[in-house]
């Protein structure tokens, strides 16, 4: 097992015999993780078409003057997979499609007749990620289902986007996930109205917060706070505190006698080359994307202690009043409350820092909200959870259409840009997300509606007899279209049981000399603990009725 083998779906993927590593962030799907992600596509598929989508497919080797057109060729970094052909032609692998697509649109639609159009497909895509981690959850070579609507209209818009958000929640149930529909940002592609559907999974890299009294769920790089009413008390000028060697908030609140929240914690980033402090409430994390977002910076990260002790002051005692740089607050910080700030040198803090009246600052919001916080929507408690990003929509606008010069003729003849949308699902991804959802200390368990097979049949013991009876049954599925495997290795029961389990097989049939002298086999689903008697002439029926309950599909005969 390789050693970066961490998360339970690149374990058992690979124990399985699911897939196997071509390189860092590259496999190749053996048979049974192909009959995974090839139900999955098709449930995808099926509620693309029943939306009104048409599939198509588009290049995977894209030439550079489209990303070129829209501004990504730079802008898109080193995720983007560049290469030169024989005669020197720049090219990329394609990681998304909006640039295609759209020049697939203006190449045809001239007109306003010609719209709404929804294109989708479902194809390889490809990232240069810098650190490929968890299996299929993270990779660079990936299958992705990408789909673009086209309106006249922001209103027409935001109505195929509802018609892909239901479509969306009619995929996510049936591939039998539990998750969270939760507004978002769209990141590098553009656009406006965002939502993710997060799976829930302990082992998410994805930090969402949900309501527990209403349906309002947000990734926490966009997850509004609610900031307390302003306060209108005086509040004395600002005096320093001796606060030896004391540099962290807590030690410095518990040094003075105060809560973390009477704090104010700064911290320095470097927002597209430009040294910037960031000031968050003591007892409040700042959240990388939003101070980006404020910062209105391509690229932040954080300063060194070089370039704060150059640009700044010592490390551990810095704070708003006397630096002339710029300085983003965090909206918490504006009650009109004194807080306790770094006084710039060493050993010495400041009491009774005043937003607005000892310091100016950009307000914004720059933290993270987390558990135990007000729902910005019905005051609620929100409640954190982890999850794995399995689909994203969002309202793209004229972003693309407006560069690419994606225009149709209105009517009353007036040119206009076509206002698309994206809505995308990480078609392999949800092999592997499955797996951390559905998965137990013997193997995976597989929802039904894409396990690789439906049911497994073997016997426990050794006889003619025995092999004829599971013969019989193992015939009778597969003539009701049900996918079976017939387990016949020469192995002891237990280890055939193990095996089935670690595949995540919903249902084992098995035949046994006590239960073939009563006319009787064992069916036992992956969730039960004990298996059920099931007369020989009915097993079948029972089996097909099991699969059609769980959302499973009979092969047509």
């Amino acid at each position: 097992m390789p050693k970066e083998a961490t998360t339970p779906s690149h374990v058992l993927l690979l124990r399985g015999g699911f897939v196997r590593m071509v390189g860092a962030g590259i496999y190749e799907m053996l048979p049974l993780g192909l009959r995974v992600m090839t139900k999955i596509a098709a449930i995808v598929r099926e509620e693309m078409d029943r939306a009104g989508a048409q599939e198509v497919l588009m290049p995977a080797l894209l030439p550079k003057e489209y990303f070129e057109e829209s501004g990504r060729w730079e802008s898109f970094g080193d995720t983007l997979l560049r290469l030169k052909d024989r005669k020197a032609g720049e090219y990329h692998l394609g990681p998304t499609h909006e640039e295609i697509i759209t020049d697939m649109v203006r190449r045809d639609v001239k007109s306003y007749r010609q719209l709404p159009l929804n294109l989708y497909q479902i194809q390889m895509k490809f990232r240069d990620e810098a650190r490929p981690r968890a299996g299929l959850l993270r990779c660079r070579e990936f299958m992705m289902k990408d789909a673009y609507s086209f309106d006249t209209s922001e209103q027409n818009a935001i109505a195929s986007y509802e018609a892909m958000r239901e479509a969306y929640h009619r995929i996510f149930r049936r591939l039998g996930l539990d998750y969270r529909i939760v507004a978002a940002d769209s990141g590098a592609m553009g656009g406006s109205t965002s939502a993710e559907f997060q799976v829930l999974a302990q082992n998410g890299e994805d930090a969402i917060v949900a309501c527990t009294k209403c349906d309002y769920a947000a990734n926490v790089e966009v997850a509004a706070q609610v900031v307390p009413a302003k306060k209108t008390d005086a509040v004395s000028a600002p005096s320093k505190v001796a606060t030896p060697g004391k540099k962290t908030i807590e030690d410095v609140a518990k040094f003075l006698g105060l809560p973390a929240s009477r704090t104010m914690k700064t911290l320095m980033v470097v927002a597209d080359g430009k040294l910037t402090m960031v000031l968050v409430r003591g007892d409040h994390e700042g959240n990388d994307v939003k101070i980006a977002r404020a910062a209105g910076a391509r690229e932040v990260r954080m300063a060194s202690d070089v370039e704060i002790r150059e640009g700044v002051g010592p490390v551990g005692y810095l704070g708003p009043v006397g630096w002339s740089g710029p300085v983003i607050a965090d909206m918490s910080l504006d009650t009109g409350e004194g807080f306790v700030s770094g006084g710039n040198e060493v050993d010495v803090h400041l009491r009774d820092v005043v937003l607005g009246r000892d310091f100016q600052a950009k307000l914004a919001d720059v933290r993270t909200v987390g558990n135990g916080d007000p729902c910005p929507r019905c005051g609620g408690e929100l409640k954190s959870y982890r999850g794995i990003e399995g689909g994203h929509i969002f309202v793209l606008g004229t972003h693309y259409s407006a560069k690419m010069r994606a225009t149709f003729l209105d009517e009353n003849n007036v040119e206009k840009p076509i206002v698309m949308g994206c809505y995308g699902i990480g078609v392999s991804r949800l092999v592997a997300t499955s797996i951390e959802q559905h998965h137990d200390e013997n193997g995976i368990k597989w929802p039904i509606a894409i396990a690789p097979y439906h049911v497994v049949v073997t016997t426990a013991g050794k006889g003619d007899d025995l092999d004829q009876a599971a013969v019989r049954i193992y015939d009778e599925l597969r003539a009701k279209g049900v996918e079976v495997l017939f387990d016949d290795r020469d192995e002891r029961p237990g280890v055939k049981f193990k095996d089935a389990d670690l595949i995540g097989i919903p249902l084992r049939v098995v035949i046994g000399k006590k239960g073939l002298a009563e006319g009787k086999a064992e069916v036992k689903s992956r969730e039960e603990k004990d298996p059920t008697m099931v007369p020989l002439a009915e097993v079948a029926a029972s089996i097909e009725q099991r699969i059609v309950a769980g959302g499973g599909r009979l092969r047509a005969s």
